[in-house]
């Protein structure tokens, strides 16, 4: 956009500021952290936060409720751990819920560990973006959570922007295009989106055991069926490596 006016001063701050957008988006890459790896207190807490945020308004909105329970398939919650994270929210939701207290609790349980403050941080801002914009009374909130974890306003405000480019590409064709295919490889391996990682692993596994040309060499199939075989077995592959480049395990 800066070397489209033809001004040196845009450009150099189209420059700038494409820079830092991309400093911001490596950290948010650094701090994703899978379900296997979060404690269970990081869990209770980043609930319980999350529906004091959404009741900050003075109403938590059906968007908000459908984002937290979308981070709760996300991360692979079972369906015991979906029902406290549920009541872990309400909980949040209280009027005399101590956030100040929690917020220095999880600080502590994080310790050095930069990643879980910024991924606690980042689970946080989705609830806020749900609907749309960001209140004045959240944005104070999401201050104070940053404040705790030693997260600056300039990282904080990176951080938003990675987010909200995020949602303007899901809202996009390209991005109901992607999240189409995604859905396709869930279907094509037979697991859910709340799946683990190893779940899907143990898919693929399966499926490659029962479709692949070379299991079934000794079955003297036809031309048709092997052939059949093969297109089968390129879709699963292909399914199995999109989700794991989605989710980022080997």
């Amino acid at each position: 956009m800066g070397l489209a006016t033809g001004r040196p001063l845009f450009v150099v701050l189209g420059v700038l500021l494409g820079h830092q957008f991309d400093r911001g988006y490596a950290k948010w890459r650094q701090s994703r952290v899978g379900p296997t790896r979060l404690p269970a207190e990081f869990l209770r807490i980043t609930f319980e936060t999350m529906g004091h945020l959404a009741k900050a308004d003075g109403r938590v909105s059906e968007a908000e409720i459908e984002a937290a329970r979308r981070i709760m398939q996300e991360l692979g919650l079972s369906a015991d751990d979906t029902r406290s994270a549920v009541e872990w929210f309400n909980q949040g939701k209280r009027p005399d819920y101590p956030l100040r207290g929690r917020l220095q609790r999880l600080a502590a349980l994080a310790g050095r560990r930069g990643d879980l403050g910024r991924a606690f941080l980042r689970l946080q801002l989705r609830i806020a973006l749900a609907d749309g914009r960001v209140h004045n009374r959240e944005r104070a909130l999401l201050w104070t959570m940053a404040g705790e974890f030693g997260i600056g306003r300039v990282e904080f405000a990176q951080l938003e922007a990675v987010l909200r480019a995020q949602r303007g590409f899901a809202r996009s064709e390209r991005g109901r295009a992607e999240r189409r295919r995604v859905d396709q490889a869930y279907e094509v391996l037979g697991v859910s989106e709340s799946a683990s990682d190893t779940d899907i692993k143990q898919a693929y596994r399966r499926l490659m055991n029962r479709y692949h040309p070379d299991k079934l060499a000794s079955k003297d199939l036809s031309p048709e069926d092997l052939a059949g075989a093969q297109q089968r077995t390129r879709e699963i592959r292909n399914a199995y490596e999109s989700l794991k480049n989605r989710r980022g395990f080997r």
